[in-house]
């Protein structure tokens, strides 16, 4: 097929760390995707047009599932699986929306039973049972998942592939752009919120989106006013200490016993950012924005907090365009 030789030229785009992975189909525009008028025109008041709507949903998929449509993991994290460009999973309920919609595309059940045989003759049953699409899952889907894991705890093969065949399929890439442009309009509502007066730059946009899809809402009203009043009585002589203080959260925070995702990265990104503060290369909307994702990296939940340092990794490297997360490194600060 066309999109395996588009995925072969694209695999050497990729950061060094996710080009050892098989082939899969890339996340990129496709002709039969339709994006809504409407959406369209909403999205573009931000800056967002098609163009950058795909380039948005790469840059998500890239940390995500390492530039696929699919690539699907099992319960290393308590979701039992999670697939897909933006990691649905039936842990947070997030993956049954997905695949009810995938179902929906179809013009009846017979016709979505074919394909779904074709694509999923092991699993899909299971996958699209009663007990899986509930919210929250019920027992026995929950039993049939981790039956699908292998004794290392991982997907075991014939699952893994058929839940790849079912999320690079058509049908699915349209259910995927779909939800993407939801939660697009969702970032745009939350930014004009956060910043009604503007402006809303392209910084802000890939922050918001990253923040949205991890943690699912962006800081409260009251918790930005009151971080914006304490903020705003800083003298300018404070804001290298107070940035240097969130950093020493950060460190500590990494190298604690039950923090996962950032060994590879936290002491080059301490390094790397204290430099950009001692340089004075942290403008006004970084420094804003860096204390946003201090709100909401600290309040991130999941596993009881196992993955609060890596939530700030993700956020900072978008901010200052330096910094390193799943061992990948993005520019350099030089003193």
């Amino acid at each position: 097929m066309k999109w395996i030789l588009a995925s072969l030229a694209l695999l050497a785009a990729l950061p060094a760390a996710a080009q050892d992975r098989p082939p899969c189909r890339e996340v990129g525009d496709a002709p039969h995707i339709v994006i809504d008028a409407d959406a369209g025109a909403k999205l573009a008041q931000i800056g967002l047009d098609r163009t950058a709507i795909f380039a948005r949903m790469r840059e998500t998929s890239i940390p995500e599932t390492m530039g696929c449509w699919a690539m699907p993991v099992g319960n290393f994290d308590s979701q039992l699986v999670s697939v897909g460009m933006s990691q649905r999973n039936y842990g947070t309920g997030s993956l049954q929306p997905q695949l009810i919609a995938w179902r929906s595309s179809f013009r009846s059940r017979r016709h979505f039973k074919r394909p779904l045989a074709l694509l999923a003759p092991t699993y899909g049953k299971l996958l699209f049972s009663k007990d899986c699409l509930k919210l929250p899952v019920g027992d026995r889907c929950r039993a049939g998942i981790l039956a699908a894991h292998g004794s290392d705890g991982k997907l075991n093969a014939v699952a893994f592939a058929e839940l790849t065949r079912l999320f690079e399929h058509d049908a699915m890439l349209q259910v995927q752009a779909d939800t993407y442009v939801g939660l697009l309009l969702e970032v745009r509502t939350e930014l004009l919120r956060l910043w009604p007066a503007g402006p809303i730059t392209a910084r802000k946009v890939k922050w918001a989106i990253d923040t949205r899809i991890q943690q699912k809402t962006l800081p409260g009203d009251d918790d930005v006013a009151r971080l914006r009043r304490k903020l705003g009585d800083l003298a300018p002589g404070q804001r290298s200490q107070r940035l240097k203080a969130m950093l020493t959260w950060y460190q500590g925070l990494s190298e604690a016993v039950d923090q996962d995702g950032v060994a590879r990265d936290y002491a080059w990104n301490v390094q790397q950012w204290t430099c950009l503060i001692d340089t004075g290369r942290i403008d006004d909307e970084q420094f804003e924005l860096l204390h946003l994702t201090f709100l909401r990296s600290r309040t991130a939940t999941g596993n009881a907090g196992r993955w609060q340092a890596l939530t700030f990794s993700r956020r900072a490297k978008i901010i200052l365009g330096v910094g390193s997360v799943s061992g990948v490194r993005d520019g350099q600060c030089t003193p």
